[in-house]
């Protein structure tokens, strides 16, 4: 595995920054500044970065996680050891996919995070198609209202969405699966 540090850490890797006061860094000497604006702060464990914009940057795909600091700028601080930064490509399966149904949302990780326990793997591509998916049928489900299954709504939507995550089923495939017929012989 490839170890990263302020050299190499911003070519093609994947990383989820957790969000820090601005206080935390005002410290701290500026160590850089990308064309883009963001400011970057190095330490012997990681980096810090300011930023006004998460998720793709550049070559690499950073996310911020909200500590649900009530920041009133549009510029957040992240901050990563430098073990949470993993290699990206785009065509090997790096990608698996997770779901929370109580705030329905639906975000992926890297392969070598510590959520990862056996779960299905994706590239990038069909990361990104599978997420919006997901997205597209999570907040109410309305491509789902007419399956006659039999089960009551949630039921039908959490047994979609495990399947959308765990296989590469189209929805038209989990829908034959889980649809009873609706004439008896």
């Amino acid at each position: 595995m490839k170890i990263y540090n302020k050299t190499n850490f911003h070519k093609y890797t994947f990383c989820i920054f957790t969000e820090v006061s601005i206080a935390e860094i005002a410290a701290l000497k500026l160590n850089y500044i990308s064309k883009s604006g963001s400011e970057y702060s190095f330490t012997t464990t990681g980096v810090y970065r300011k930023s006004n914009h998460w998720g793709r940057a550049a070559n690499c795909k950073w996310r911020l996680q909200s500590n649900g600091l009530e920041q009133s700028s549009r510029v957040k601080v992240g901050y990563a050891n430098w073990d949470e930064f993993h290699s990206i490509n785009e065509i090997e399966k790096l990608y698996f996919i997770e779901v929370d149904f109580t705030e329905k949302s639906v975000q992926y990780y890297h392969k070598n995070t510590s959520k990862n326990q056996g779960r299905f793997l994706r590239n990038a591509v069909d990361t990104t198609k599978r997420v919006k998916e997901i997205r597209n049928i999570l907040p109410d489900g309305k491509n789902l209202k007419y399956w006659d299954t039999g089960e009551d709504f949630d039921s039908l939507l959490f047994k979609v969405i495990q399947l959308m995550i765990s296989t590469d089923y189209t929805l038209l495939q989990i829908k034959q699966q889980l649809l009873k017929p609706s004439y008896t012989k």
